[in-house]
């Protein structure tokens, strides 16, 4: 049997593109990369077989900071797919206030239809530029205007006969090849780029013009759109505007993109990505979990988001304003802490519904030195090109990012534990001063040593009363 699967997003080659992003966290890797590589096996199978099959959702579990929302944003751009994260505490049980969780599926349309729209967009560049082209032409080098002779019911009124008169051979315009030949002299000095600090006034849509209508609540649920059933019934508004050439072909560009945009292909090709390979995280999801049963104050209706969300995660269709999305093959990937309460206080309905469960470890010290130095666009590289802006070289020695790791990892296990966060706070208090005072400074080079680290950081870990408030 020939594989006729993506050879490029192999679960090896996920947890590769994972590890560039994302320090440790071995287990939630490999749980991951084999959920995306198992959509990608669905998509190769018959119908018959592949829409039985279903997502295996996965929970995380594990401290703030770790990496469980890294993880999941990293997957959804490896895979290209539309994602949407949101916060499970934002969400209520029906008739309390806060959101409906079936605005979750309409985040991921509306996410996807804005994937397809770039794409497509990307796609008809070259004749959208050709088309602005023109358009810049007739406002530079407008055509002359056509003289039209006296129509034959208006020489009835003036009682002129000209039926005995022999007709006129038709002739071109006398400037009419002139005009051709200086436009076609326009056209090739705009493709050069000669013309683009040239003033030019152009039509472009009045964006401004559009007055936001809004519907009633639920009228989204019905797949209905105000705003846009009012505004095909109004013109569109132009207004003229003063601008370069080079800034007047963009946006005529946009504009004739638009256009030449297949509406109903796009909505079509994003309600099955949305449909297909659209991935939910589920952040927070310990917060709506109700320790001990409790079912008043303020946990009232956290159980009842619990039961809202269960049709969602397990298949249903939600009405969108773009059609109705089926949530069957969407992978949900949930995420908390659970600090206070336990995986297993969650309602058992919704704990069948997340059968794969991964436990992220906290992170050492070594962990955290890695997080430091070793991902692309590191915290160290961050800070390095920030103050590099100023003209002065920033460096830090491997001790003392190994210092800077240490005192990280001593707080969280002295503190709460917000793992790779805590770093933040500790390389603003470490740089604070050099931040300040870096722009007046000569310095062309700067290097953090282990001793600095200490010299500066020492005595706040140490203080138990200001730790509280800094770091």
């Amino acid at each position: 049997m020939t594989n006729k699967l993506n050879s490029e997003l192999t679960p090896s080659k996920i947890i590769e593109h994972l590890n560039r992003y994302v320090v440790g966290q071995d287990k939630a890797k490999r749980a991951v990369a084999i959920a995306l590589r198992n959509r990608i096996r669905r998509r190769a199978l018959p119908p018959e077989i592949s829409h039985e099959i279903m997502p295996k959702n996965i929970l995380m579990v594990g401290p703030t900071g770790v990496g469980k929302t890294e993880i999941a944003r990293r997957l959804a751009t490896l895979s290209n797919a539309p994602f949407v994260k949101v916060e499970a505490t934002k969400f209520t049980e029906i008739g309390y206030v806060g959101r409906d969780v079936e605005t979750i599926i309409r985040d991921l349309m509306e996410f996807s239809v804005s994937m397809v729209r770039k794409k497509m967009i990307a796609g008809v560049q070259e004749p959208a530029r050709e088309r602005a082209e023109q358009r810049l032409l007739d406002a530079m080098f407008p055509k002359p205007e056509r003289k039209f002779s006296m129509p034959d019911f208006m020489k009835a009124f003036t009682g002129k006969d000209d039926d005995d008169k022999e007709p006129e051979p038709e002739t071109p315009e006398p400037n009419a090849e002139e005009h051709k030949r200086t436009r076609e002299r326009l056209y090739e000095m705009l493709k050069a780029g000669k013309l683009d600090n040239r003033d030019v006034e152009i039509e472009v849509n009045d964006s401004v013009s559009a007055i936001p209508i809004f519907g009633a609540p639920g009228m989204d649920i019905m797949g209905i759109n105000i705003t846009e059933m009012l505004g095909g019934m109004m013109p569109k508004k132009v207004k003229k505007r003063h601008m370069k050439v080079k800034e007047a072909m963009r946006i005529l560009q946009q504009e004739e993109a638009e256009k030449l945009i297949d509406t109903d292909a796009m909505t079509k090709e994003a309600l099955d990505m949305a449909q297909e390979e659209g991935i939910v995280f589920l952040d927070e999801i310990d917060k709506i979990v109700v320790k001990n049963g409790s079912s008043h104050g303020p946990d009232v209706s956290r159980e009842g988001v619990q039961r809202d969300l269960l049709p969602i995660v397990e298949g249903s269709v939600v009405q969108t304003r773009y059609g109705p999305v089926k949530t069957d093959h969407i992978l949900f990937i949930a995420a908390g802490a659970f600090s206070g309460v336990k995986p297993s206080d969650l309602i058992p309905e919704l704990q069948g519904r997340f059968p794969i469960r991964v436990e992220l470890e906290p992170l050492s010290w070594e962990n955290l030195q890695q997080i430091l130095t070793e991902p692309e666009n590191s915290l160290i590289r961050q800070y390095e090109a920030l103050i590099s802006t100023e003209g002065t070289e920033l460096t830090f020695t491997p001790e003392a990012t190994a210092e800077i790791a240490k005192l990280a990892h001593k707080m969280n296990s002295e503190m709460e534990d917000i793992g790779a966060r805590r770093l933040h706070t500790m390389m603003e208090q470490l740089l604070e001063e050099i931040s300040f005072n870096v722009s007046d400074m000569d310095a062309e080079k700067i290097e953090i040593t282990a001793e600095m680290v200490r010299e500066k950081l020492s005595s706040l870990v140490e203080n138990r009363d200001i730790r509280r408030y800094l770091l």
